[in-house]
């Protein structure tokens, strides 16, 4: 498996400083974590930075939500095969967030284990 190059995205600073944290400790899989506030600031990262390839997103936000991110991240075709796992708090919307083309999701708070259980699973191919 090659380094992962991450996008994080949250509008919550806490939530980005812990995720990142939890990562920071699995160099071995971790190349570099970029993060954004808004789906629109992680569309614009990603307009710039071919090299992401696992997307952490959070729901609700300002500008633009994770629904909003997930539908014109996932129109663009080159897109089609990044994992996008969804951290939230809300699991009423699951089969929703789901069909926008999200590929798991993770209830906050974020356990370490849960989280490196699922990036692994999803970029286990990469």
């Amino acid at each position: 498996m090659k380094k992962l190059n991450v996008l994080l995205v949250d509008d919550d600073t806490i939530n980005r400083k812990l995720i990142k944290a939890l990562l920071s400790h699995h160099k071995d899989i971790i190349e570099s974590i970029t993060e954004a506030s808004n789906g629109a600031e992680a569309l614009e990262y990603i307009k710039k930075d071919k090299s992401i390839n696992l997307v952490l997103l959070d729901i609700i936000m300002p500008i633009l939500d994770g629904k909003g991110f997930l539908k014109q991240f996932r129109s663009q075709k080159a897109n089609s095969n990044t994992p996008v796992i969804i951290l939230t708090t809300d699991d009423s919307k699951i089969s929703e967030i789901l069909n926008y083309g999200a590929d798991d999701v993770l209830i906050k708070p974020i356990k370490e284990d849960d989280l490196l259980k699922k990036i692994e699973y999803w970029t286990q191919d990469t």
